[in-house]
């Protein structure tokens, strides 16, 4: 199973590095990442494999978006089933 987790926001030193950090904290491991900067403006993409996770998906999804909040970015996680779902014509 895999998670797609995007980060948008104002640019900052360590943003990957504290993704990457909480998602290791979940064992998360991050299989692929695409960023760039706009400016003043990060966007980020990311797939995470999380077959291992060592909390509930549920969980992980609301680490992640608290981490967001707390550096005035926005992160959403969403499970690759629902993705590709919503992505599917």
């Amino acid at each position: 199973m895999k998670a797609v987790i995007t980060v948008t926001g104002k640019d900052g030193v360590g943003i990957i590095a504290q993704v990457a950090t909480e998602c290791a904290a979940c064992d998360a491991n991050i299989m692929d990442i695409s960023q760039s900067v706009l400016e003043d403006y990060f966007a980020m993409i990311m797939l995470a494999d999380i077959d291992k996770l060592n909390v509930d998906f549920s969980e992980f999804v609301d680490r992640l978006a608290a981490l967001g909040r707390g550096r005035g970015l926005e992160i959403h996680t969403m499970h690759e089933d629902i993705f590709n779902t919503m992505h599917h014509i």
